[in-house]
């Protein structure tokens, strides 16, 4: 995905109100062994952008007055209550580093795992993304959780999910092992499997 941006000369609270005015977002973009640049990008492209899943999880091509760089998306902040992107923060990426970035889990087969069809629980993602190391060409813009195997009152586990590869879970390496998504019996249910 391209972003393109230009570099913003002006600083300070009232240039960048006067930016937000004209319809641009201030932001910074920094990393790398270069210095960090002041730029500004056109709100509706970015406010748009930010919708898409796709743009939080991957690497980004930010056009920058003509140069190409691979960035991240690192921060953004919305305005309280109006649909307004305030400011945006990006870094620069080096394909020869690992990344330590959150992604999103994407659940799939739920409704045919043994626990919610022949049990009749329901799914509670405990996670919704994981944080993972890769290199920036390994990144995957999500990953796929197969639920199809589970049964009632159990739970999946980090190093139970299939990683592309080249990706690794940070809570691993660390040596942990957290719960990723449980199937629980609704109350009524677990009632009658006592009585029973």
């Amino acid at each position: 995905m391209e972003v393109i941006a230009q570099k913003r000369d002006v600083q300070g609270k009232g240039a960048s109100r006067r930016l937000r005015r004209s319809g641009k977002t201030p932001g910074v973009l920094y990393g790398g062994n270069k210095p960090a640049v002041s730029i500004e990008l056109d709100h509706n492209m970015l406010f748009h952008a930010l919708k898409r899943e796709a743009f939080h999880a991957s690497v980004l091509t930010l056009v920058l007055d003509g140069a190409k760089e691979s960035v991240l998306l690192r921060d953004f902040v919305m305005h309280p209550f109006r649909s307004e992107v305030q400011h945006i923060d990006f870094q620069r990426v080096d394909s020869t580093h690992k990344l330590h970035i959150s992604v999103p889990l994407h659940f799939v087969n739920a409704d045919i795992a043994p626990g919610v069809k022949l049990s009749g629980g329901n799914v509670s993602h405990v996670m919704t993304e994981l944080e993972i190391s890769c290199l920036p060409g390994s990144l995957p813009e999500f990953i796929e959780v197969d639920l199809g195997q589970m049964a009632a009152g159990h739970s999946l586990h980090v190093a139970d999910i299939k990683l592309p590869a080249g990706v690794e879970s940070v809570a691993t390496l660390k040596g942990e092992n957290p719960v990723v998504a449980t199937i629980v019996l609704p109350r009524g249910a677990q009632a009658e499997e006592a009585a029973g």
